[in-house]
C-alpha cells in the first residue's frame, strides 16, 4: 500500500512540474514595477486608452481570449495593432512576471491595494 500511495504522489508530483506554467513561478511584484514602467501610461488600472473596448479587466480578457499567462506574453513579446512588441525591450522574465500581475490584477477588479 506504501508503495502505491509513493509512486501515486510521484506521479503527481512529476506531472505538476512538467505540466506547470510559467506564470506560476512569475513574479507579480516584480511584474508590477515593469507594468508600471512600461505599461501604465496606455494601461492604468486595467484600462487601454488606445482602445476602450479591449480593457485588461477579466471580462474583457476573457471575452478576447485573453485571459491566460501564455497569450498575454505572446501579445506583450510580439505586439499587436496599435500595441508595440516589447519582446527585445524586455527579458522574457519580465514579460512573465507582467502576465502574472496583470492576471492578478483582473483576478482583483484592478482595485489600488491601501
Amino acid at each position: 500500500m506504501k508503495k502505491i500511495i509513493s509512486v501515486l504522489l510521484l506521479g503527481i508530483a512529476i506531472f505538476t512540474f512538467a505540466f506547470s506554467s510559467p506564470a506560476l513561478a512569475a513574479d507579480a511584484a516584480s511584474g508590477a514595477k515593469v507594468f508600471s514602467a512600461n505599461c501604465a501610461s496606455c494601461h492604468a488600472g486595467g484600462r487601454n486608452l488606445v482602445n476602450a473596448a479591449k480593457t485588461l479587466k477579466k471580462a474583457d480578457l476573457v471575452k478576447y481570449d485573453m485571459y491566460s499567462a501564455e497569450a498575454i506574453i505572446t501579445q506583450v513579446t510580439n505586439g499587436k495593432g496599435a500595441m508595440p512588441a516589447f519582446g527585445k525591450k524586455l527579458k522574457a522574465e519580465q514579460i512573465e512576471n507582467v502576465a502574472a500581475y496583470v492576471l492578478q490584477q483582473a483576478d482583483n477588479g484592478w482595485k489600488k491595494k491601501k
